[in-house]
């Protein structure tokens, strides 16, 4: 048993390092994907940049759940890969340490981070993807504010144009200001001042441009002539427009939290048929995306073996298209079974029994078949096709130099 349980601390000290740093790389490279895009949208949407954190914070869950399985799969395939390298596997299996064995490590982080994956694709996904569609929602009416844009022109709403040459103190002040404003009466007013900056007001529908060192032209159809005022200092009071409130959540299946979709699907509500298929849908298609976790271990070891007298990495590349394709299939099954082509149950277990099928034939060959190969004959196929492409390298060498 000492024996036993010191392997298990080997093991989970070798499949530790790599899946949290999968786990952690995955998550910023999603990041940093979406991090470019939101900037460009809400600097367009003239809001505030500290908006982008909090919708990437919105973001996380989403992307941890994509991040949980390939960091799962990828840790235990790296630590048993090195394992298999430096001949560590060989010398567990003889001392009668079987994969059966050397399983139970893997399955504890897999059990662990499933319950994880639960909550956050049951209910933190849920909320977080509603806040940040309320946020999108919140820039594109103007409700966290407007941000000014330096030498350009400024429109806040239908009524209002502001330009100013500079901005200091965070925007709190502003010169060289031109501003052309249009009041519910028809009126006109373009304005002029060296500096300003906006005051609030015990009504929170209106706010104070206080302008300073100006010059001011008023204008209506009922005028003779515009009226023009030097001053010294203006007060020109601004009507906020109204903002519509955000739609309630549950307007769309992914915001809807595990039990309220199996409600909306199973339940005896007033739903249409469009919406009980879309429900459906997305209630298996969370299910079946968590229960493959408990196939990864199973596919990490039948592609993390190189054949003998190799250090081929083709097991690596094959384990992540394999899982990339899955989660694509599901999604396209999701599609099908929301629109009714095919029963949702069908669309998505019918994929999830054919990928269990082959990931447990995959183990079967590693495990039980003496110097098995699941991806034996790709790996023949990468190392025909690689030293052709090594002998293609030294005659293009050889042919200059005989020039």
């Amino acid at each position: 048993m000492g024996r036993l349980g010191l392997i298990d601390r080997y093991l989970a000290r070798t499949i530790t390092v790599p899946l949290v740093g999968t786990l952690i790389l995955a998550a910023m490279l999603l990041v940093l994907d979406k991090m470019l895009r939101l900037f460009d949208f809400v600097i367009n949407a003239g809001g505030p940049v500290s908006v982008v954190w909090r919708m990437l914070a919105n973001l996380l869950p989403e992307y941890f759940s994509l991040g949980i399985p390939i960091g799962l799969l990828l840790g235990i395939l790296l630590a048993f890969r090195k394992l298999a390298l430096s001949s560590e596997l060989d010398a567990l299996r003889g001392i009668g340490v079987g994969y059966g064995r050397l399983l139970r490590v893997p399955y504890m982080f897999t059990i662990g981070l499933m319950a994880l994956n639960i909550f956050i694709v049951g209910w933190a996904e849920p909320y977080s993807r509603y806040r940040y569609e309320g946020l999108r929602f919140d820039l594109r009416s103007g409700a966290l504010g407007a941000a000014i844009k330096v030498g350009e022109f400024n429109t806040f709403s239908k009524r209002m144009t502001l330009r100013i040459d500079r901005s200091e103190e965070k925007g709190t002040k502003l010169y060289g200001i031109f501003t052309a404003l249009d009041d519910k009466n028809g009126t006109r007013v373009s304005a002029t001042a060296a500096e300003g900056q906006f005051l609030a007001t015990d009504d929170p529908d209106t706010i104070i441009f206080r302008l300073k060192r100006g010059r001011l032209i008023q204008d209506n159809d009922k005028f003779v002539t515009p009226r023009t005022l030097s001053f010294n200092s203006y007060d020109l009071p601004i009507n906020l427009p109204a903002i519509d409130p955000f739609r309630g959540r549950g307007s769309d299946e992914d915001e809807l939290t595990i039990t309220e979709v199996a409600q909306h699907a199973y339940g005896s509500g007033d739903e249409t048929r469009e919406h009980r298929l879309a429900a459906r849908s997305e209630f298996h298609f969370r299910l079946v995306e968590v229960a493959m976790m408990l196939m990864l271990p199973l596919l990490a070891i039948a592609l993390a073996v190189p054949p003998k007298r190799s250090s081929s990495a083709l097991g690596i590349f094959v384990a992540i298209v394999m899982v990339v394709t899955y989660h694509k299939i599901n999604q396209y099954a999701l599609g099908m079974g929301s629109r009714g082509s095919v029963m949702p149950e069908v669309a998505l277990w019918v994929p999830f029994i054919g990928f269990v099928a082959l990931i447990g034939w995959m183990y079967h060959i590693i495990a039980h078949r003496p110097g098995g190969q699941p991806i034996g004959a790709l790996e023949a196929a990468f190392a025909k096709l690689g030293k052709s492409f090594q002998r293609l390298l030294k005659r293009t060498k050889r042919e200059p130099a005989a020039a």
